[in-house]
């Protein structure tokens, strides 16, 4: 269900861990997608905001797949849903 969300919201999305902290920390995302082969360090700092805003955090297995729901050609680690 999460990739087939990803992909219905996909002119909302803001993709990346960079620009998924910076639109969450400006209010600006109501949902997060992170991929569980990601890099947890890389990844920890999105789900700890995220659980500090309250901003709902979904788990998918693959970043490669997160991509591809996306519509891009690269792995994508998190994805945020824009409000």
């Amino acid at each position: 269900m999460s990739y087939e969300k990803v992909t219905r919201f996909q002119a909302n999305l803001v993709i990346g861990t960079k620009q998924t902290l910076k639109a969450m920390k400006n209010g600006a995302v109501s949902e997060v997608f992170i991929a569980d082969d990601a890099d947890w360090q890389i990844t920890q700092k999105v789900e700890n905001l995220a659980d500090e805003l309250g901003i709902p955090c979904r788990r998918v297995d693959s970043k490669k797949r997160l991509g591809s729901a996306c519509g891009i050609d690269v792995d994508a680690s998190a994805v945020a849903v824009k409000q």
